[in-house]
């Protein structure tokens, strides 16, 4: 069959090493078929990419088969001809009846398929904590596989995607670039006087147009812009306020490359910063080059975040959430990989090519600091990806230039 193999971000082997890894996984778990909703799991496999996870698709991999399928609406099943390396009658549309339907389900023809390939009284695997697996898609199944076994995929793939090869390496190097005009655009711009929304459609326009060498992609989290005491509150993101004279304005954005992030955060403060967010910036910031000068192969996540921990413990100060997450290939809710995270209990080994975005925010009362690295795991230590000056940035300082 006709395979459209123009809009292949990886090689057709690395595709297919990609598959061999998930069924040895597979198979060490006793699992016979995985069920794949995670759209970022989707694309690792197959190259799937477009925005149609509002409704139900999926990749199904079986370890007996050579190639899985991908199943989704009958209108999307061109995108997944453009995108994937899968042979067209390793695409399976439903038709758009099922879209919404209070009488039949997608997952009924899934169903159907397992059913028909001699899979209804094995192990099936499901995505069952991904944002894209219905607690109704898991009744359909359970419904019409009632011989079959259901156990958890959960990370599955994930895990499998940790460890970056040197061509996704080169796309979060590249919208480490984005990332760095992006933030610098937004530092730029934030001034007494200027709308967030204002700001935030500049922050945009850099993140989408990216560089003149490559353009950027949507990233999976808008760009967050809490300021004044609502710095306190990291996951805010901006009103049609005007900034105030006296406001600490906190920046996490991402640049985005073929779905591979960078993520980045930045504190700027509109005039000469108050005693707490200058002292809260210098702990902040000894305490994410102290965590950085501890990454290198086979040292612990649980590790990394004790530097961090001791250093800001002999201020008086404490952090109880994480301080970072793998992050890579993603969509929409999230750009972390949703594996290891920089925290005390992970004891997570770290490998070259591993890469994690560092951000251990501290929030105090009615403020906050949030200053962060994306950074690779390298065979001798880290390399940190954005171009960004690590420093709390003030309007009454030089603020560095864009690099494009």
């Amino acid at each position: 069959m006709e395979r459209w193999d123009n809009m292949l971000n990886f090689s057709v082997p690395e595709y297919k090493s990609r598959l061999i890894k998930t069924k040895e996984s597979m198979l060490r778990h006793g699992i016979d078929v995985l069920l794949v909703t995670d759209p970022a799991n989707m694309n690792y496999i197959t190259g799937y990419d477009a925005w149609s996870f509002y409704v139900h698709q999926l990749v199904i991999v079986m370890v007996d088969e050579e190639e899985p399928i991908w199943f989704g609406r009958a209108m999307d099943a061109s995108a997944a001809k453009w995108t994937t390396w899968l042979h067209h009658d390793h695409i399976v549309p439903y038709e758009d009846d099922y879209v919404q339907s209070t009488e039949k389900h997608p997952m009924d023809i899934v169903a159907a398929v397992l059913q028909r390939k001699g899979y209804a009284n094995k192990t099936v695997a499901a995505e069952f904590d991904a944002y894209y697996f219905t607690a109704k898609s898991y009744l359909q199944l359970t419904k019409h596989l009632t011989d079959a076994k259901f156990v958890d995929g959960t990370g599955l793939v994930n895990w499998i995607r940790s460890i970056k090869s040197d061509q996704e390496i080169e796309y979060i190097k590249r919208a480490a670039n984005i990332a760095t005009d992006a933030m610098y655009e937004g530092v730029n711009k934030v001034n007494v006087g200027v709308r967030e929304s204002d700001v935030v459609g500049d922050i945009v326009r850099k993140q989408i147009q990216g560089t003149p060498e490559y353009g950027g992609d949507y990233p999976s989290i808008v760009p967050l812009l809490p300021s004044g005491e609502k710095t306190d509150a990291c996951h805010m993101t901006w009103t049609d306020d005007y900034y105030q004279y006296g406001d600490p304005v906190i920046l996490e954005l991402a640049g985005c490359y073929k779905r591979y992030h960078c993520p980045l955060a930045r504190t700027v403060v509109l005039g000469e910063p108050s005693q707490e967010v200058s002292d809260l910036s210098n702990v902040v910031l000894e305490g994410i080059g102290t965590a950085l000068e501890t990454v290198k192969p086979g040292v612990t996540c649980a590790e990394v975040e004790q530097a961090w921990r001791q250093t800001i413990n002999q201020y008086g100060y404490r952090k109880d959430s994480r301080i970072g997450y793998s992050a890579g290939l993603s969509y929409p809710p999230d750009w972390g990989e949703r594996t290891a995270s920089l925290r005390n209990s992970d004891d997570t080994i770290l490998q070259p090519n591993m890469v994690f975005h560092m951000i251990p925010g501290i929030w105090m009362d009615k403020y906050g600091v949030e200053i962060s690295e994306t950074f690779r795991v390298t065979e001798t230590g880290c390399e940190i990806l954005a171009g960004v000056e690590r420093k709390l940035f003030t309007k009454t300082s030089e603020i560095q230039p864009l690099i494009s």
